[in-house]
This record gives structure tokens, C-alpha cells and sequence, in this order.
């Protein structure tokens, strides 16, 4: 056997081994799950995750999950936390402690501390059994037959059963928040996630002089001046009360050619698509591009009581950084 398919077997017993610690911990997804996140739903305060070693990074992982959706959390390393970081952790918090043995000696120094202060402790761990398990509120099993390690020794699908179980909290509490794109948009300002995020429909599309349009008498060779002269391979076609009826596009002029018309006198509404998909509203950029990609178009208009207010194309959003 060569060393590529030595290589492709042995991450692929990885990835099954881990598959089936995610299916393991499923059942611990029960009346202690729910109260944790309860619990966590009413704290008026922030939760303060902690762990040891592989749990600590896993820990972080699960504390920046928390805070960008909605749920005030951060980190603290148990052993700074024993010389003096624990002044970061008020009544009013919540701890979450990660330890897979449940036997971590630094966060278990620090919960007769924690009890002093009136913290509830919600302890994550692969032991039912152990002392953290047994100080705290409530206990998240994490508990997972067998490492991915060969040696069973390095922590791989414990770590990973025990991020999915943070993300399992921090997601069923951003939907017990009602937690909105608008909402998480707000704590990723930056990057192409932030652009998506943040930006409006109407900061990306042509608006004003910059808007094709024609009437409905209009002839089919002048909406195509139209089409040419704003660049954007449509015109939309309005009624006289400024309504948007329709829309022209160079789709629908190659459907034109095969119907020999007479360019410079058929009007434009016999050949326009009626009803064209439409974006209501000025919102976010993300969900125009959601909406060509699901109706297969690369350009609309957008629409405040049917008038059009702006129009743009996918050539827009790849300027604009959405796509």
C-alpha cells in the first residue's frame, strides 16, 4: 500500500471516529442541556468560560462563539484566575468549567471561591462522577468512548465532542434570543463577513439618473440605448404612475432576435418580462445576492411601493466585496 493511501485511511478513521463521538454525546442533549441554557437565557451578567491545556482552547472557541451571538462571554485561564484575574468574575456571571476528566486541580482551587461569591458553575465534563462534575449547578455530560488518537492519548474527539456541545448552547440560546443577521452583523464590523453583513442593498445599487428606465410605448430599439447608455444589461419598463411593470433584459433580447420584430416600432411592453423578481426595501446586500442566486438572474431592481429606487447587478456585489 502506498504512503497516499496509508495517509487517506488513516485520516478517514479519524473522521469516523469523531463522527461517532458527535452521535454519542446527542444524548446528553437532555433536562441538564435545557436548564444550562436557561440559565445562562437569565444571567444578567456574562459567562466566564474556563479549561485547561486542549480544553482551554477549546474554551476560547467557545467563548468567542457566545459573544458573537448574542450571549456576553469570555475567557479566563484557571491559573491566572488564582492570582488575580478572578476579580474579572462578578455575582452576577456564570462559569462555565471545561475539563474532560473533570479533575482539573486549577479550576477546582477556584470553585470554593466561587461559591463564596455566589457564582453558579456549570461544569462540562466526560465524568459524571468527578469533582467538578459533582460541585457544580449543573453537569454537561461530554463523556465519548474513544479517542480519534490511536494511542488514545492526544485529545482529539473528546475536544471535539466538547466544542460541539458549546456550540449546541450557544446556538440554541441565539435562538431563544431571536438573535438576527442585523444583530450579528454588529459584533463583525470588519472583513468581507462584515461587508456582507453590514451593508445595505441601497449603498451597492445605481440609484437616481443612474436608474434604466423607460415607459411602456417605449420602442424596443430605444430601450436598448437605454440598456447600453446605464451599463447594467436591463431597463426596467414603468406604467405612468412611476410603477415598476417590467423588465428588459439581454435575455430577453436574444429571445426577441428569433421573432424578427421590427425594432423601431414594436414598444417595449410586448416584449418585456412582466413581473419581474424584485427586492423590497432597503435591506441588506446579502439578501439581494440571496436572491439572484435562487432565481438564477444577475440583476434587479430594488423597490420601495413598487417604485424602483435603485438596480443593480452581480457584477456590483463582486465590486462591493459581497460575493
Amino acid at each position: 500500500m502506498s504512503k497516499t493511501e496509508d495517509f487517506c485511511r488513516w485520516g478517514q478513521e479519524v473522521l469516523h471516529t469523531e463522527i461517532a463521538a458527535l452521535k454519542e454525546i446527542s444524548q446528553y442533549i437532555n433536562h441538564d442541556f435545557a436548564e444550562a441554557c436557561q440559565l445562562i437565557l437569565n444571567c444578567s451578567g456574562k459567562l466566564v468560560v474556563m479549561g485547561m491545556g486542549k480544553s482551554g482552547h477549546i474554551g476560547c472557541k467557545i467563548a468567542a462563539t457566545f459573544a458573537s451571538t448574542g450571549t456576553p462571554s469570555f475567557f479566563v485561564h484557571p491559573s491566572e484566575a488564582s492570582h488575580g484575574d478572578l476579580g474579572m468574575i462578578s455575582k452576577d456571571d456564570i462559569v462555565l468549567s471545561i475539563s474532560n476528566s473533570g479533575s482539573s486541580n486549577e479550576i477546582l482551587t477556584l470553585y470554593p471561591v466561587l461559591e463564596r461569591l455566589g457564582v453558579p458553575v456549570i461544569a462540562m465534563t466526560g465524568d459524571a462522577q468527578s469533582a467538578m462534575a459533582k460541585f457544580a449547578q449543573i453537569h454537561l455530560c461530554i463523556a465519548i468512548t474513544k479517542e480519534a488518537c490511536p494511542l488514545g492519548l492526544a485529545p482529539t474527539s473528546s475536544t471535539t465532542a466538547t466544542l460541539a456541545m458549546g456550540d449546541a448552547l450557544a446556538v440554541a440560546l441565539l435562538q431563544a434570543k431571536g438573535f438576527t443577521a442585523d444583530d450579528f452583523a454588529l459584533s463583525h464590523p470588519g472583513g468581507a463577513l462584515g461587508r456582507k453583513l453590514l451593508l445595505r442593498i441601497l449603498d451597492v445599487a445605481h440609484q437616481g439618473d443612474e436608474l434604466p428606465l423607460v415607459d411602456l410605448d417605449t420602442t424596443i430599439s430605444h430601450a436598448l440605448l437605454e440598456v447600453s447608455e446605464k451599463g447594467l444589461g436591463m431597463t426596467g419598463v414603468i406604467d405612468n404612475d412611476g410603477q415598476l411593470v417590467g423588465l428588459f433584459t439581454d435575455g430577453d433580447l436574444r429571445r426577441t432576435l428569433d421573432q424578427k420584430l421590427d425594432f423601431h416600432h414594436t414598444p417595449i411592453h410586448q416584449v418585456m418580462t412582466k413581473n419581474p423578481v424584485v427586492l423590497e426595501g432597503n435591506l441588506l446586500a446579502a439578501s439581494a445576492l440571496k436572491l439572484m442566486e435562487d432565481n438564477n438572474i444577475n440583476g434587479l431592481f430594488v423597490v420601495i411601493d413598487n417604485k424602483p429606487v435603485g438596480a443593480l447587478n452581480m457584477l456590483d456585489m463582486l465590486r462591493a466585496g459581497v460575493v
